[in-house]
């Protein structure tokens, strides 16, 4: 785990074990989106949670939901889960602020859509 922010790199080891691949699994997916589509981000605490952040997106943030595994957050008076909920109605969501996924779930790929959208939400 190489992570720069001491902060943030506490918060992932503070995760159960059975958890943090998937979280640090999602960071990656994160982290690559954000170099495909040549997006500086910015890595962080917000709420206590690892957050990332570009200048013209909106935060998504990563964590473990009182219901168990964990779960990819986007800003909930955003339309970036319902656009998504309408590709992907399959998978696990929580209202509009996240998409829950199991202890040993891989999220699929079309994940990359939610994410790229978050990273871009502010683009003109």
């Amino acid at each position: 785990m190489n992570i720069d922010d001491a902060n943030v790199a506490a918060a992932f080891s503070a995760f159960p074990e059975n958890l943090r691949a998937g979280l640090l699994g999602l960071r990656a997916r994160i982290k690559a989106v954000a170099l495909a589509e040549n997006i500086p981000l910015e890595e962080a605490l917000r709420w206590g949670q690892p957050a990332y952040l570009a200048a013209k997106g909106s935060t998504i943030r990563l964590g473990t939901p009182k219901s168990g595994g964990f779960a990819i957050y986007t800003h909930c008076q955003t339309s970036l889960m319902s656009d998504f909920k309408a590709i992907c109605p399959e998978l696990n969501f929580e209202g509009n602020r996240a998409v829950h996924f199991a202890a040993g779930e891989t999220p699929p790929a079309s994940l990359e859509f939610l994410i790229r959208a978050a990273l871009t939400y502010h683009t003109a």
